[in-house]
């Protein structure tokens, strides 16, 4: 018999909760996935979450919601599957290996926030398609700090009406959710976006050097480029987290978003090498520098 599901609905959460809310399913209560699952909770959906390790669940402690015995037991309730994981061969696994394709209903909405391949998400929606259900590619942007302050980008690709039921959902940790195309375009442009954030990293670590050695002081020139042309969001960041040393993964997920640009762009037959060469610069100045975001 499997773990006795553990109920943590609150009076508030059941007060909020109205009567067409959908029930969603969310599995990666990591860093950024776990402020995400919270908002959904807190917006007043009925949030079932499912993690490898219990100590997972703490980060949801406040907020209501269930834990599913397995995959397959948040598929059974869930008509929105929420996944924020590392990267698209975990999706695989958790469809395949971890049962939940078979246990999925058809008309489940599966959504894969994690950052991945286009192509690759395509072949996801083709698979998810044969248990009857959809699937949406809609990777965000904002890294932990944006899902914590409910101000997420969520980038979406596929069709309109599973679009319609994600966006309010979206809504609850993001700031703008766009529909951008069918299945792939999510991954896309957030790749796009990625790879113009890495590329502004390098200039964001050298204009903080140059301010280094001519003495300025950091915080002044953050509040004056704050309201300057020369001001982006990688230089503030860089600002804000100088000195401060990346998480270990960081590098590896940065690098691996990176590849995943140059190759899906150059499937269409685009040339990336400028834009591919400045933004490994830029990865390796801001990790370097303890700078690094996604």
């Amino acid at each position: 018999m499997g773990r006795r599901r553990r109920q943590r609905r609150s009076a508030v959460g059941r007060c909020q909760r109205s009567a067409e809310a959908m029930t969603v399913g969310f599995i990666g209560l990591g860093d950024q996935g776990a402020p995400m699952a919270r908002a959904i909770a807190d917006k007043g959906f009925d949030l079932y979450v499912w993690a490898r390790r219990p100590d997972s669940y703490r980060a949801l402690d406040g907020s209501p919601h269930t834990v599913a015995d397995s995959p397959a037991d948040l598929a059974a309730h869930a008509e929105i599957i929420a996944l924020c994981l590392r990267d698209d061969a975990d999706i695989w696994a958790l469809l395949d290996d971890q049962g939940l394709l078979a246990a999925l209903r058809p008309g489940t909405v599966v959504v894969n926030h994690g950052t991945g391949d286009p192509q690759e998400n395509q072949r996801l929606a083709e698979h998810v398609a044969t248990a009857g259900a959809s699937f949406l590619d809609a990777p965000v942007s904002g890294g932990r700090p944006g899902a914590e302050a409910r101000m997420l980008t969520t980038f979406v690709g596929g069709d309109p009406v599973s679009y319609a039921r994600l966006e309010p959902i979206a809504a609850g940790f993001s700031r703008t959710v766009r529909l951008l195309g069918p299945v792939g375009s999510g991954q896309t442009v957030k790749l796009i976006n990625n790879a113009l954030n890495f590329a502004n990293l390098k200039n964001a670590t050298d204009a903080i050097a140059i301010a280094q050695a001519l003495r300025i002081d950091l915080s002044v020139l953050g509040e004056v480029l704050a309201t300057s042309t020369g001001n982006s969001a990688s230089l503030q960041y860089a600002l804000a987290m100088h000195n401060q040393p990346a998480p270990e993964h960081l590098g590896t997920l940065m690098r691996k978003d990176l590849e995943h640009f140059a190759e899906a762009v150059a499937r269409n037959g685009v040339d990336v090498t400028s834009l591919y060469q400045r933004a490994r610069q830029g990865i390796d100045s801001a990790l370097a520098a303890g700078q690094a975001h996604v």
